[in-house]
């Protein structure tokens, strides 16, 4: 075995390789966001996971050993879910003001990521397994997987898919808010509506993006995601039955 292969070996036993090699992915991810003057089409967190595919196949390394050396990553998801918080508390006299346009938006919205995913799906001839994994897509990884597992989906396959809909959703959705009347200028635009937006059809990666925007629309986001999370699991058993 040569010097290289030696080192290799070593390398991989440490689980620091694969946590560092995670940040550095998402530190080119960034580096490359910010140059392209902060163009929500150069998302970082695509930028990292097209990194990282390439290295594990390169490299030949399994998901469960590189999750083995990234995981504390994947612990920080818990602190920073509940410092969402904060902002929330900040801006609590906005929420109130607001109870019922957000209790009627996240049904709607609810209800249409659900119908839309599963109903286009179905147009397309998509299997019966697919389909209930597709039902979960915009909400976050664990709640989607449980939801998908109790239906009768792949819950690997809904991970895949919920992570995907957050990129897409994080690229496209300034753009999109823009178009629609919900810019990133509040004299033309709802920090809040959009934020909501945001974190109803892209769950955590579309609240990373709606801070970035602006606060109080990253304050709405985080809500958003957490509601829906939990409509969700209660709605797609039921909807799903319809079908």
């Amino acid at each position: 075995m040569t010097s290289p292969d030696l080192l290799w070996v070593y390398l991989t036993q440490s689980p620091l390789l694969w946590l560092t090699a995670t940040l550095a992915a998402y530190a080119v991810g960034h580096a490359l966001h910010l140059r392209a003057g902060g163009n929500p089409l150069v998302n970082p967190v695509a930028i990292a996971v097209i990194l990282l595919v390439g290295v594990l196949t390169v490299t030949g390394t399994d998901y469960a050993t590189y999750f083995d050396g990234a995981q504390f990553v994947h612990f920080l998801l818990g602190p920073a879910t509940v410092a969402l918080a904060v902002p929330l508390w900040r801006n609590r006299a906005e929420v109130r003001r607001r109870l019922v346009p957000m209790a009627v938006a996240l049904l709607v919205g609810s209800v249409t990521a659900v119908v839309s995913a599963v109903g286009v799906a179905s147009l397309l001839g998509a299997a019966p397994q697919t389909m209930l994994s597709l039902a979960p897509k915009s909400v976050t990884t664990p709640i989607a997987m449980g939801v998908a597992e109790r239906i009768g989906g792949l819950p690997s396959l809904t991970a895949v898919l919920v992570i995907l809909t957050g990129i897409v959703g994080a690229m496209v959705a300034t753009p999109l808010l823009n178009a629609v009347g919900l810019s990133n200028d509040p004299r033309k635009g709802d920090w809040a509506a959009g934020g909501f937006a945001m974190g109803i059809a892209a769950h955590g990666i579309g609240t990373a993006r709606a801070f970035q925007v602006h606060p109080l629309a990253g304050t709405f986001a985080g809500i958003a995601m957490g509601l829906n999370g939990l409509l969700t699991a209660i709605l797609v058993p039921v909807l799903i039955t319809l079908f």
